[in-house]
C-alpha cells in the first residue's frame, strides 16, 4: 500500500468543513486520477485504488490529502479490504466513485471468455460488489455513490467490437437507478457521470506521443459538436460537483459529459 503523511488536516483550516472521507478506483491515471487531486483540492482525504503504487503514488505526488492502496478491485477479498482500508485511513466513507474500468476492443466472434470475464467483472461486478461492502458505512454518513458510465452506452447507441464494453457501461447506469430508489431510505444517493471520449493520455507514457492515439482523439473531435475531445480536469469537475450538498436533490441521475456526441 502506498500512502502519503497528513499535512494540515482541512478541519485545521479557518473556515473549512469537516473533510470527507472519499474513495475511488482506479484512482492511478486519467480521470481517477483528476478527481482524486479535485477532492483533496478542496479539503477532503481520499483514497485511491489501483494495480500500480507507481501510478498512485504519482497521484499523491503533491497532494497530502490522498492515499493510496494497491489493489485489484476483482480481487476476491478487494471490496472488504477496500472499506476497511478506507475506514482505518479516513475514518469515515462520505463518497464511492467506482471509476476502475476495462476496455478491450474485439468483436463478437473474437471474444474469448477470459476478456469476456475480465471486462464483466471490472466494470460491472467490482462495483457492484464494493458499493455493497461500503453501504454501512456510506449510510453513517448519508453518503454518495457516483458510478462512471461511459455517453458511447447511452440511449439505443450501438458500439461496434466494443460491445461488451458498453453493455456493462449501460448496466451500470441501470443500476444506478435502481440503486438511487433501493438506497435512498437509507439516506444514501446514487448518480452517474457519462463521459464522452477524454484524453488521459497527458504524464502517462507512450501514449503522449502514439500517433495512433492522436488520430484517435482528432478523429472523435471532428465528430463531436463542441469540436474537442474532453479533459480529465472536466470530468472532475463534474464528479465533484454531484456530491456536494447542493446537489442533494439529484438521484438516480446519469449525467453525460461529452461535448454533444451523444446526440449525433
Amino acid at each position: 500500500m502506498t500512502t502519503r503523511t497528513e499535512g494540515t488536516d482541512s478541519e485545521d483550516r479557518p473556515g473549512a468543513g469537516a473533510a470527507r472521507g472519499i474513495v475511488i478506483t482506479g484512482g492511478g491515471t486519467g480521470i481517477g486520477q483528476a478527481t482524486a487531486r479535485a477532492f483533496a483540492a478542496r479539503g477532503d482525504r481520499v483514497l485511491v485504488v489501483g494495480r500500480t503504487g507507481e501510478t498512485l503514488d504519482a497521484t499523491a505526488e503533491g497532494h497530502p490529502g490522498i492515499q493510496g492502496l494497491v489493489a485489484d478491485v476483482t480481487g476476491p477479498d478487494a471490496p472488504e479490504r477496500i472499506v476497511e482500508t478506507a475506514l482505518g485511513l479516513l475514518g469515515r466513507i462520505d463518497v464511492l466513485v467506482n471509476n476502475a474500468a476495462a476496455m478491450g476492443y474485439r468483436p463478437l466472434a473474437a471474444l474469448d471468455r477470459a476478456e469476456a470475464e475480465r471486462q464483466l467483472h471490472t466494470n460491472l461486478l467490482a462495483p457492484v460488489l464494493l458499493t455493497r461492502a461500503a453501504l454501512d458505512s456510506l449510510a453513517e454518513r448519508s453518503g454518495t455513490v457516483v458510478n462512471i458510465g461511459s455517453s458511447g452506452a447511452l440511449g439505443l447507441r450501438s458500439w461496434p467490437d466494443n460491445g461488451l464494453y458498453g453493455a456493462a457501461k449501460a448496466g451500470l447506469d441501470f443500476l444506478t437507478r435502481t440503486w438511487a430508489v433501493e438506497l435512498a431510505p437509507r439516506g444514501i444517493r446514487v448518480v452517474g457521470l457519462a463521459p464522452g471520449v477524454t484524453d488521459v493520455s497527458a504524464g502517462q507514457g507512450p501514449d503522449e506521443t502514439d500517433p495512433a492515439y492522436a488520430d484517435f482523439l482528432k478523429g472523435i473531435a471532428a465528430r463531436t459538436p463542441g469540436g474537442r475531445v474532453g479533459r480529465p480536469e472536466e470530468m472532475a469537475w463534474w464528479i465533484v460537483q454531484l456530491t456536494r450538498p447542493e446537489a442533494a436533490y439529484a438521484n438516480g441521475t446519469v449525467v453525460p459529459v461529452d461535448g454533444g456526441l451523444s446526440l449525433t
